[in-house]
């Protein structure tokens, strides 16, 4: 009689070169993004701003996107800080109107999105996790620009810039960003990596 015992994949919460190169094109590729939304993001929100003060931060995902898209696909401890912070500063270093302080918006950001993953112990990357993950960015993000740009904010600003932000981090950045994964996962573009292999579940 032969007995079978199932094996359980161990872990490798270790970086590989691999990890850190495509971690490092997909900043490269985000503060691309990065860099053309601060440009053109204040003539787009224009009008939500215009219908109530606050909603411009509907925008805010596309900031935030970096961090969970790292994370999502090299599923890595660090990987959302990493790249949100060095697409933020690569984008700061590509010039701008904002100068530096989108650096310290980085460092924020990507913890709101790492803290997530870690409090899953870096073990579930399904949708919904995705989404809290953008929210946790989102988060960081809304609480941050109402120290910095917005101080003295009356209670009314202050919660729709925080729900617009959390909404545009669950579904641009999280929500989208499972998306992109999902898809690339499904052209074999990512075999190298765990997000890559096998099917991926809501």
């Amino acid at each position: 009689m032969t007995s079978t015992t199932t094996s359980i994949p161990s872990r490798n919460l270790k970086w590989r070169v691999v990890d850190i190169v495509v971690a490092s094109v997909i900043a490269v590729a985000s503060s691309v993004v990065f860099f053309g939304w601060n440009i053109a993001h204040d003539a787009v929100t224009a009008p939500f701003k215009a219908l109530l003060p606050g909603l411009q931060a509907l925008d805010g995902g596309i900031w935030l996107f970096a961090g969970v898209l790292t994370a999502l696909v090299v599923r890595k401890p660090g990987a959302a800080l990493y790249g949100e912070l060095v697409a933020a500063v690569i984008s700061a270093l590509l010039g701008g109107q904002y100068g530096a302080t989108v650096i310290v918006s980085g460092l924020v950001q990507g913890l709101g999105a790492e803290v997530v993953f870690l409090v899953f112990f870096y073990l579930n990357w399904r949708l919904y996790v995705a989404i809290l993950a953008g929210i946790g960015a989102g988060i960081a993000k809304g609480v941050l620009e109402l120290i910095v740009w917005y101080p003295g904010a009356d209670a009314l600003f202050a919660t729709v810039y925080i729900v617009s932000s959390i909404v545009s981090g669950a579904v641009i950045a999280g929500f989208l960003s499972w998306l992109a994964v999902r898809g690339l996962a499904k052209t074999g573009a990512l075999d190298r990596f765990a997000s890559g292999r096998g099917t991926v579940r809501v």
